[in-house]
């Protein structure tokens, strides 16, 4: 299995019975191409192992039981665990849907004439808040200067009520605000349409909707 590119599929989200089975949440709303694994690599922070699938079943909730894991303490620990596989074994993207592991290395933009309302109405398409999204596609006519490259994504993370860009700053950023330093070399954006314009994922670009999140 290929670390480098794997995606996460699922996070482990507590036990089921008493031999190890966990309860699964798929990242990408869908299940299907779970039950065609045969391997599957469980990370979090510093662990990161491969595990063989002994059982797939369910739905709701979607189960897994692992090799090796044999009793519902051993489930217990991987609590919160996320679930990765090869790219090629993830669920198949639709058109006009991207992984959110895409985002990584992406730069952040910033257009100064940007007119997010109207950028919002040329938008027809709907966000999945997963790890499978949807392209916002508005249009470029709408940008009168050109961007300045803000920042860059170097993560993307779990947070309270989604997910969250974790952004590098670059120093073109102090003259957008009018500020001599920026204390903070990174932040936390909220990975949805009020923040975050069009996605080209293509072109590594991400569009920043309202600069002032930045401070």
């Amino acid at each position: 299995m290929n670390k480098s590119r794997d995606l996460v599929i699922g996070i482990i989200r507590g036990t089921h019975g008493l031999s190890g089975t966990m309860k699964i949440e798929s990242t990408s709303g869908e299940i299907e191409h779970f039950f065609s694994l045969e391997e599957v690599r469980v990370k979090k922070g510093n662990f990161n192992k491969l595990f063989t699938i002994e059982l797939v079943s369910g739905g709701n909730p979607l189960l897994l039981k692992f090799s090796g894991i044999e009793s519902q303490e051993d489930a217990r620990a991987l609590n919160g665990f996320e679930i990765l596989v090869p790219r090629n074994l993830a669920c198949p993207l639709n058109e006009d849907e991207f992984y959110i592991e895409d985002l990584k290395n992406a730069k952040l933009l910033y257009y100064p004439s940007i007119d997010s309302n109207s950028i919002e109405k040329t938008s027809n398409e709907k966000t999945k808040q997963t790890k499978k999204h949807t392209k916002n596609t508005a249009s470029t006519e709408l940008f009168e200067k050109e961007p300045s490259i803000v920042g860059h994504i170097t993560d993307v993370v779990e947070g309270g009520s989604g997910q969250l860009l974790e952004v590098a700053l670059t120093e073109s950023v102090n003259t957008l605000l009018q500020k001599t330093d920026i204390k903070q070399k990174k932040v936390f954006i909220p990975f949805n349409k009020e923040f975050i314009g069009t996605v080209d994922i293509a072109k590594k670009e991400v569009q920043l909707m309202h600069l002032w999140i930045l401070e």
